[in-house]
């Protein structure tokens, strides 16, 4: 019910908001995520400086054309300038989520809490694991990158030929192309992992 109430609030307030101020905000936002200057943005768009400095002011009236050409040059979809953006928050409870135990190590489960978005390459897991059998990892995709925060217990964890020992709240980050471990050394192990690329 909180979630509808949420949407709601977001749905009235993009309601309330001209679709001018839609425009300035996207287009201050889309721009700084660019990194790109004013003149740089105007110039690329084929449109007058001035007149990109009414639109992100809020001011004018632009048409499709001119909005158009502002996505093209800035590289994201049309509405992505005249939709309003929802906020979205998502909560995985522990002992919830997709999770999957590895075969030869029947104490070490992990539980997808964020796969990459599209043009991202990042994916987020909670690992528990108990001592026994460790888990080593095949060398993933070439330049993959994982960092690990352990939550509780204690483990082993990085190069297989080089791991670091753990305590909860420690952090380690190591190369996930090269063949790695994650050693649960007491019971109720708990971290996040996370693997870029």
């Amino acid at each position: 019910m909180e979630e509808v109430r949420q949407n709601e609030r977001s749905s009235a307030l993009s309601n309330d908001v001209s679709p001018q101020k839609l425009v300035a905000a996207a287009l201050k936002r889309e721009r700084a995520r660019a990194g790109i200057s004013l003149a740089e943005l105007a110039r690329r768009a084929g449109i007058g400086k001035s007149t990109l400095s009414q639109l992100e002011s809020g001011e004018g009236n632009p048409s499709v054309e001119t909005l158009w050409a502002l996505s093209v040059a800035l590289g994201i979809q049309f509405s992505a300038l005249v939709d309003a953006p929802r906020p979205t928050v998502e909560v995985i409870r522990l002992g919830e989520g997709a999770t999957i135990s590895a075969g030869e190590a029947d104490h070490y489960s992990a539980t997808l809490l964020s796969a990459a978005r599209h043009g991202t390459r990042r994916d987020a897991y909670l690992i528990r694991a108990e001592p026994g059998r460790p888990r080593v990892s095949e060398p993933h995709a070439r330049g993959v990158v994982e960092h690990v925060v352990l939550c509780s217990g204690r483990a082993s964890v990085g190069p297989t030929e080089a791991p670091v020992e753990l305590s909860p709240g420690d952090y380690v980050n190591y190369p996930g192309d090269i063949e790695h471990i994650f050693d649960a050394l007491e019971e109720g192990t708990i971290a996040v992992l996370l693997s870029e690329s």
